[in-house]
């Protein structure tokens, strides 16, 4: 990290931003998870916030699931379209399918919602 410059949090922790992406965002649906997202919202990076209500099971598949997107999240994060902030709302069967294939479904999805390049040349 360079000196004088502080790293801005990445992953949605505030209620109030969460409730205004949620009032605001435009949802999109996959099989395995859902995503709410709000352009030009937050800050200049992307943010990125894991919603996992009760009714996904119990706490240990909630905490499962939110390792799984936080570690996504983590690996797509310098690929991000600065400007954008997203909520996750995992479904119970992304626990079933192996990393590799929500790795490669969560990479193609931000792809199509333009939320992310990948190996593209910059503009």
């Amino acid at each position: 990290m360079t000196a004088g410059r502080v790293s801005a949090p990445f992953f949605l922790t505030r209620s109030r931003d969460i409730q205004l992406i949620k009032k605001s965002g435009r949802r999109v649906s996959v099989g395995l998870f859902n995503l709410q997202i709000c352009p030009g919202m937050m800050s200049q990076d992307a943010m990125m916030g894991i919603v996992i209500g009760r009714r996904f099971g119990t706490a240990v598949r909630r905490n499962r699931a939110k390792r799984l997107f936080r570690e996504l999240g983590r690996a797509v994060r310098p690929t991000l379209i600065a400007g954008h902030a997203f909520l996750v709302f995992p479904k119970r069967d992304c626990l079933n399918v192996p990393f590799v294939e929500l790795q490669t479904v969560w990479r193609n999805t931000l792809r199509r919602q333009r939320l992310a390049r990948f190996g593209e040349p910059s503009l």
